[in-house]
């Protein structure tokens, strides 16, 4: 998948919305893209253990799990900004 692919699968969700929507929108697809990367990650560097790319697998669990920290904090942030709104 190329950036320009993402894109267009983001298009159509958020061309219409306000941006707080938008926002939240983001936030929690990003959210849910973290979690999902993160359950990925660990299983593949649970199954690979011992093998030659554990390490790359064991890197990307790490990232992953920082990332699902932030992506949770925007999610927050952004309901926060789209509930001012209602």
């Amino acid at each position: 998948m190329t950036p320009s692919d993402a894109d267009a699968l983001l298009g159509p969700v958020l061309d219409d919305l306000p941006p707080e929507a938008a926002a939240q929108a983001l936030a929690q697809v990003i959210n849910r893209a973290a979690a999902r990367l993160h359950a990925l990650s660990r299983a593949q560097a649970a199954a690979r253990k011992d093998q030659p790319d554990w390490p790359q697998w064991a890197q990307l669990q790490n990232a992953a799990r920082a990332l699902v920290l932030h992506a949770s904090t925007c999610r927050d942030l952004a309901a926060r900004l789209a509930s001012r709104d209602s």
